[in-house]
């Protein structure tokens, strides 16, 4: 029979209570993508729909262990977060920026053109 947790809580020492609670907030900040979004509660269906994918793109997308930053950012931003990258070091925590503004394809394509034309 299953029980309430709150009552198994009850008989816990401080201590133990202190423990559990420490390991479910470090549970809580280290989550796979596919457990944060089921965390807020929404479905695959509807994270495809805001990328713009099919359920199939999403369930291979949450199931990669390797992923692009645009890719990442964009699921996130899909959930109604914002992705930020950090370096943590012994002297402290780096934002990088460069991830912030993903320049589109086509925007490389014409810098690329530019180029070329310009060695010729």
């Amino acid at each position: 029979m299953a029980r309430n947790f709150r009552q198994l809580e009850a008989k816990m020492s401080p201590r133990a209570i202190v423990r559990s609670d420490a390991k479910s907030a470090k549970l809580i900040r280290e989550m796979a993508l596919k457990e944060l979004r089921r965390a807020m509660g929404i479905t695959q269906e509807q994270l495809a729909r805001a990328l713009r994918i099919n359920q199939a793109g999403v369930s291979k997308l949450e199931s990669r262990s390797d992923i692009f930053v645009g890719t990442l950012r964009k699921a996130i931003e899909a959930l109604g977060g914002e992705l930020e990258i950090r370096a943590r070091f012994s002297t402290g925590d780096v934002k990088i920026k460069q991830f912030g503004a993903i320049v589109g394809r086509s925007a490389v394509r014409r810098v690329s053109r530019k180029r070329r034309s310009k060695a010729a």
